[in-house]
């Protein structure tokens, strides 16, 4: 064997060594996520009748007729009809030609062209017949792009880091998507189900950055101390305000699936959302909290708890103003709509304070900052514990 290849065995043997830990937790963390996968996966599938739908691929072959017009009212997009002929390009009709109808509205449709694509509600009846609709416009291409430049965007500038936080992001959505919501469908309770998988996240993803290490671990710790911050101050504010999930503008259809058989507990998806909207910042401010004092004892290892902690609150003073600045902005940006329309009403201020949609975007947005600002002096306490007790124990 060459001395080349012999470094490179010795480095990877160091590597694994140094690194055995969090290798041990994401194998844990990967058997954990299989399991609650297995678990949240539907029991059988779902029988088809003889009458469906289905949502199919289509490109647009002809135009028929079209009677779409603009509407000065919508700022000259169009409403109306078009007629079209499509070729399905996905499913059990793919190849074959179908009648469309397109509804052209600016809330919902948009006027197509010759080589649109389009997806399709294709309607089979019991007599074997079928029916097609344009539901949509077909987006997977432009946000298959778009994701495609975040992605190269986000490695190009922050290399190996970035890379890795991308493998974060991936495994959220997978959480949320695969296992949090399947398992709130079932029935689970609403809190608890949103605490240990905002915990679950919070461990993966800082092993994934930053190995287990003590600035990680601080950085875990102070994370579930303040989206728990978070979930109290929410469960608070929702008893005095008396609002709960049932007051959401989505609460209708989830209470049709409750009436359906579905067991999702809705009254307490208010809080839920409130630790999932703030883990995000939570995790940053956590991070990076812990990240600079473990920077700053690494240049002064005879700093004690005291001027570590005392660093730790100076660092995250600076960040809170403009985080919470961040999430309450986040919270009414995604409902500016709605927030233009209210205030166009010109309401009386004890009227509109005494709205639910009002008192559910405050209690949103305060909850989500009390945890964020509480997670600079939790985080800089145990980081300066952790490492001030390191260095003693050094000695």
């Amino acid at each position: 064997m060459s001395k080349k290849n012999v470094k490179k065995s010795a480095s990877h043997a160091d590597w694994l060594r140094e690194n055995k830990w969090a290798i041990l937790i994401l194998i844990a963390a990967a058997i954990i996520f299989i399991v609650f996968r297995s678990i949240a996966t539907d029991d059988g599938e779902q029988q088809r009748g003889d009458e469906y739908a289905e949502y199919e691929k289509a490109s647009v072959t002809r135009i028929l007729t079209d009677s779409s017009e603009s509407s000065e009212a919508a700022e000259g997009l169009k409403r109306g009809e078009q007629q079209l002929i499509v070729k399905v390009t996905s499913g059990q009709y793919e190849g074959e030609e179908l009648l469309a109808y397109n509804y052209v509205n600016p809330l919902f449709g948009v006027p197509v062209e010759v080589g649109s694509n389009v997806v399709l509600i294709i309607s089979t009846y019991a007599d074997g017949s079928h029916t097609a609709t344009v539901y949509e416009y077909n987006r997977e291409l432009p946000l298959a792009i778009l994701v495609a430049l975040f992605l190269i965007v986000t490695v190009l500038v922050g290399g190996k880091t970035g890379a890795k936080s991308l493998i974060g992001l991936i495994l959220t959505l997978a959480c949320i998507f695969l296992i949090l919501i399947p398992l709130l469908l079932k029935g689970y309770p609403t809190l608890l189900t949103i605490f240990i998988m905002c915990a679950y996240i919070t461990l993966v993803c800082f092993t994934i950055l930053g190995g287990l290490r003590k600035k990680t671990v601080c950085a875990m710790l102070g994370t579930i101390c303040g989206i728990a911050i978070a979930l109290l101050f929410g469960l608070a504010a929702q008893s005095i305000l008396q609002i709960d999930g049932y007051r959401s503008n989505e609460a209708e259809a989830l209470l049709q699936l409750r009436q359906s058989g579905t067991l999702i507990g809705i009254r307490y998806l208010l809080v839920g959302g409130i630790v999932i909207s703030a883990l995000g910042a939570v995790m940053d401010v956590a991070m990076s909290i812990s990240s600079a004092l473990s920077e700053i004892h690494t240049v002064d290892p005879t700093l004690g708890k005291k001027e570590l902690f005392r660093s730790g609150m100076n660092i995250g003073r600076d960040m809170v103003g403009t985080m919470t600045n961040t999430l309450i902005l986040a919270f009414i940006g995604s409902s500016l709509a709605l927030v233009i329309y209210l205030y166009s009403l010109g309401l009386e201020v004890h009227q509109l304070y005494s709205s639910a949609y009002v008192s559910i975007e405050v209690v949103s947005g305060i909850a989500s900052s009390i945890g964020v600002i509480l997670s600079v002096p939790i985080t800089a306490l145990i980081s300066s514990v952790i490492l001030a007790d390191g260095k003693k124990q050094a000695h």
